[in-house]
């Protein structure tokens, strides 16, 4: 018998996580499902087999077999899910963002330590293999220091106008931006210290029923004074395009890739190649990965690398971003600390 192990939400990230307990970890059983909707949660926990069902995730933390939960939630529920599981004495690996709002991280992160259980945020994309080997490649020198950051996120198709609220999401900036902003600190090693954001609704027009937008840019300047750019955009017709690059004083990283498949099609129509669906073609690899490594913390009693101080790190980086965007101006991420 692995880890038994609870998740909490069944919806798009909720069935992510399901999936990979199930299926991917070996050293982990997925033993119940929470979930406020009917639905969701008896599709969810039939399909993969879950024994215990509950609509209040409290119901799911109070048992006590479990040992460790995976928050798969709604993002305004991270941090108060987070809490309670602490204070429950589970291991937490939770979706990001920890929160949209500072305050709640501190309190989330305050309860873990108080409690003394790990905490791991899912920011998967450090367990991408080529990201992986381009931290390890930064980390040998291969390029020298670090000095430009550059990062693409773009979306195939926009998000729902539910979701897109502020008060959902966070906003584009918040939403899409904040695996950049924790990419942009891991690999350049070091803090943003100011963003500038210019973002506005030119594709999708009813985003601004909503008060959202579906293409930005954002400009970083870290504190070792190293520069930075972000295009974040929910209108990328021909793909999910995740691309990053990494320059240094002695050379450049490229990663990621747009072509999915490594075939091309030669006729006298040209030159043709499929590209990436969607997140999960590209990052299958990575969701399994990260909760492989959270499960081998628990098993083997270390501190998982990826942690609530990062996650509140990003989350700050997007609170300034997005208010550079309405105030038109750069931003100090020391304004809103």
């Amino acid at each position: 018998m692995g880890i038994k192990i609870g998740l909490i939400g069944a919806g798009r990230m909720g069935k992510v996580y399901a999936s990979t307990l199930a299926f991917s970890i070996s050293e982990a059983d997925l033993v119940a499902l929470a979930d406020p909707s009917l639905e969701p949660l008896d599709e969810v926990a039939s399909r993969y087999h879950i024994a215990q069902r509950f609509h209040d995730y409290h119901e799911l933390l109070a048992q006590k077999d479990i040992e460790a939960v995976v928050i798969a939630s709604p993002t305004g529920t991270h941090a108060e899910m987070v809490i309670a599981a602490a204070q429950a004495g589970k291991q937490i690996f939770c979706e990001k963002p920890l929160s949209q709002d500072l305050k709640a991280c501190d309190n989330a992160i305050a309860a873990v330590k108080q409690a003394g259980v790990k905490l791991q945020m899912g920011f998967m994309r450090r367990f991408d293999p080529p990201y992986a080997a381009a931290k390890q490649k930064i980390l040998e020198g291969v390029i020298g220091t670090p000095v430009m950051f550059k990062a693409t996120s773009r979306d195939p198709r926009r998000t729902s106008l539910e979701f897109a609220r502020r008060e959902n999401s966070g906003g584009m900036i918040m939403d899409m931006g904040v695996h950049d902003f924790d990419l942009a600190r891991w690999l350049m090693g070091s803090e943003v210290r100011r963003v500038q954001s210019e973002g506005a609704c030119l594709a999708f027009s009813e985003l601004k029923e909503v008060g959202d937008i579906d293409n930005a840019v954002i400009n970083l300047r870290f504190t070792n004074d190293a520069v930075g750019n972000i295009d974040i955009s929910r209108n990328a017709v021909y793909g999910y395009d995740i691309r990053t690059e990494v320059m240094g004083t002695e050379g450049s990283l490229w990663i990621g890739y747009l072509q999915q498949t490594p075939t091309l099609v030669l006729n006298r129509a040209g030159v043709t190649h499929d590209t990436v669906p969607y997140f999960m073609e590209r990052f299958a690899i990575a969701y399994a990965e990260q909760v492989r490594v959270f499960v081998n913390h628990i098993l083997n009693d270390t501190e998982p690398h990826v942690t609530g101080e990062d996650a509140r790190a990003a989350t700050a980086i997007g609170i300034a971003a997005t208010l550079s965007l309405d105030e038109e101006r750069p931003v100090l991420i020391s304004e809103i600390e």
